[in-house]
């Protein structure tokens, strides 16, 4: 079973949490037990899991990622946004996690997070639901 959260970042590099979009789609579908692959497909994009109750946690994240990965480098490709291709290709475009009893398997702070690296724009999370 695929499923999609349809989302619009609005700045050009942030953090969106798509947490509770993520738990609809599995209450809505009533898994019980089983996986979820959460893919982004998108080059300048990312998914991640991480803490979700401090949220300056993702100001520094992405204000050190766009230290190290600055878009005023000499990079080659003429598009402009090739500092947004490395951070996702770094951090990574898919996460499973394991479903139990309902819900999503987290730590005590954990949350999924959509990374806008190269916004605004308006983008898609394919969400496969893995029964088991």
């Amino acid at each position: 079973m695929v499923y999609f959260i349809n989302l619009s970042s609005k700045k050009s590099i942030e953090a969106i949490n798509i947490t509770d979009r993520v738990k609809k789609v599995i209450e809505e579908n009533k898994i019980t037990n089983g996986l979820m692959n959460i893919y982004v497909p998108h080059t300048t994009a990312a998914i991640t899991i991480n803490e979700a109750y401090d949220e300056d946690v993702f100001k520094d994240f992405l204000d050190k990622t766009s230290e190290i990965f600055s878009n005023l480098n000499n990079y080659k490709h003429a598009e402009g946004n090739s500092d947004a291709h490395i951070k996702s290709a770094i951090i990574g475009n898919q996460r499973f996690i394991i479903i139990e009893n309902s819900k999503p398997i987290f730590g005590k702070w954990e949350g999924i997070f959509f990374l806008e690296f190269y916004g605004p724009r308006k983008r898609q999370v394919i969400l496969q639901l893995i029964k088991t």
